[in-house]
């Protein structure tokens, strides 16, 4: 079982069961998935750029990544409808938590001059979205394989959530560096 996995069910749910006011533990929020998406935009140029992604992202999460496709043509862009444009890679269960206890503990320290994650950043049904500028900062990525530097979207859907308020708290529970309310960016 995940370390933070096992933390979860021993530590923080009655926690946050006591917290929040609830009686049944089902009405808990809880954290169902992680989607983690890369956007590869190059790769209209360059299709090493994609392939690049998918190894990493592989490697980042532990899961093979399936390749996403363009909904619409975009003249702009160059861009034609059904090609391939980037990866994603939803998690659930044991490999979500391990790699969210990845991700707080070792990945986000790395990040330069952090300042913390935007409280504001939860939908109206209080999942939550961040960005990550590199993926060098995951330790499986090593820095000499690295041919692109490429960002990531990282959202967390959360289920039972009454309010952002109560995402915010499970994730502060998991650990996540939040902005205190009045901080600067």
């Amino acid at each position: 079982m995940a370390r933070l996995m096992q933390q979860y069910y021993q530590e923080i749910l009655p926690a946050l069961k006591e917290k929040l006011g609830r009686t049944n533990l089902l009405a808990v929020p809880r954290l169902v998935k992680v989607v983690v998406n890369m956007g590869v935009g190059k790769a209209i140029e360059n299709k090493r750029r994609l392939e690049c992604a998918v190894r990493d992202l592989s490697l980042i999460t532990g899961q093979r990544p399936i390749i996403t496709k363009a909904k619409q043509s975009v003249a702009g862009f160059k861009l034609r409808q059904g090609q391939e444009i980037g990866c994603k890679v939803t998690l659930r269960k044991q490999r979500m938590y391990e790699f969210v206890d990845r991700l707080v503990n070792i990945a986000i320290p790395r990040v330069r001059d952090f300042r913390g994650l935007d409280p504001k950043a939860f939908d109206k049904f209080g999942n939550f979205s961040m960005g990550i500028g590199d993926q060098s900062i995951f330790p499986e990525i090593s820095l000499d394989s690295v041919e692109f530097n490429q960002g990531m979207d990282i959202t967390f859907i959360i289920l039972n959530s009454k309010s952002a308020d109560d995402s915010l708290e499970l994730l502060k529970m998991f650990g996540m560096p939040f902005k205190k309310p009045g901080q600067e960016k």
